[in-house]
């Protein structure tokens, strides 16, 4: 779609990669950037339009999609980190984790889609991960999560497209964000760049951005032996 003119929905939106996200929609000429945050006073981008959003809240979602009834593209940023164990953590925070990366994303799609499709059509962008592919401990909940996102967006990806609506996956390893700001800098990634990945993939009508290199050759190894993305496995029999 044309991001030019656009009218977009941005979760997540007032720090990290949701922030880059407005602020270059912005840049790319979008008549609209609706900043979605739980706290609408912590959007603090010039330009945009601040939106009270909590997407683990259907009523929430309503009222959001309600406000922001002339939006053509949806972004589901808006993602935890638990690093909750599956086999002794807490299952709340399973249950954190699936309601916010894949429920949240699940409804938002599913109150935006009608709203997108009565203005005439325009796009989705699903944020992924390199953990909808690899599952690593300590990182359960958020794979778990993420896995369900990816076939999530590739059902609606499928669903949506009679309506006029692309649906667009884009993966993506560690950033430079607070959600892992214990990782070294060497091993992240600048989400600026991220976000205009991103945007040229809805720009270009791509079924997939695949952000960075950690991305790419897990994405590669997929087909081969889970040794390659296991290692500390036993070796196969």
């Amino acid at each position: 779609m044309d991001i030019r003119n656009a009218v977009a929905v941005v979760t997540g939106a007032n720090r990290g990669l949701g922030r880059h996200f407005a602020a270059q929609l912005l840049e790319r000429g979008a008549a609209k950037v609706y900043a979605g945050a739980r706290n609408p006073a912590s959007v603090d981008l010039p330009g945009v339009v601040p939106l009270a959003l909590d997407i683990t809240d259907p009523d929430s979602v309503a009222r959001a999609a309600d406000v922001a009834a002339d939006a053509t593209l949806l972004i589901n940023n808006a993602g935890i980190l638990t690093h909750v164990g599956f086999v002794d953590g807490d299952t709340s925070d399973i249950r954190r984790e699936m309601e916010t990366n894949f429920f949240g994303a699940l409804n938002m799609t599913r109150a935006f889609a009608p709203v997108i499709a009565a203005n005439g059509g325009g796009a989705v962008l699903n944020v992924l991960s390199v953990l909808s592919w690899a599952h690593y401990p300590n990182y359960g909940g958020y794979s778990a999560a993420k896995a369900a996102a990816w076939a999530m967006t590739n059902v609606t990806r499928q669903e949506l497209a009679p309506s006029g609506i692309d649906v667009t996956a884009l993966h993506v390893g560690y950033m430079d964000t607070d959600m892992v700001d214990y990782v070294p800098a060497s091993d992240k990634v600048d989400p600026a760049g991220v976000a205009r990945l991103g945007l040229d993939g809805i720009q270009n009508r791509a079924l997939e951005v695949v952000a960075d290199e950690k991305s790419r050759t897990v994405r590669s190894a997929l087909s081969g032996d889970l040794a390659t993305l296991y290692p500390g496995l036993p070796a196969t029999r």
